[in-house]
């Protein structure tokens, strides 16, 4: 694998994380909704929406947060929730999961990235 290829992979990863924290965050504790336009984009607070806005990214606001955690909530369940939130401390995490050839990990990255595919059509 090239640099390119790695840097290429380091920044998908980052971005799925996010999201993923993001969605994380969302899917715990208050829940309500967010109008964006014309559509209505569900809001919740926990794990992932804390570690999402603790990021202080510009894209991590309040509203994105919820939005994934309310998505987490459908996609993940809780124990999923608090693993996924470890990717924001540490995204190299992340990495070892995904490469990991323990099944339970298999298969909690095959839900993972499904919720991070929803969290981005979602939450946009």
């Amino acid at each position: 694998m090239g640099i390119t290829t790695s840097t290429t992979v380091t920044k998908t990863f980052k971005g799925i994380v996010l999201v993923s924290c993001l969605a994380l965050v969302a899917s715990c504790g208050q829940r309500g909704t967010v109008s964006r336009g014309a559509s209505t984009l569900s809001f919740a607070a926990g794990p992932i929406y804390s570690a999402c806005i603790a990021t202080k990214r510009k894209a991590a606001t309040p509203s994105t947060c919820g939005c994934v955690q309310a998505v987490a909530h459908q996609k993940l369940s809780a124990s999923e929730q608090f693993k996924a939130v470890a990717f924001f401390k540490d995204p190299h995490k992340a990495q070892e999961v995904r490469q990991s050839d323990n099944p339970f990990n298999e298969t909690f990255w095959k839900r993972y990235k499904a919720f991070g595919a929803s969290a981005a059509s979602t939450c946009g």
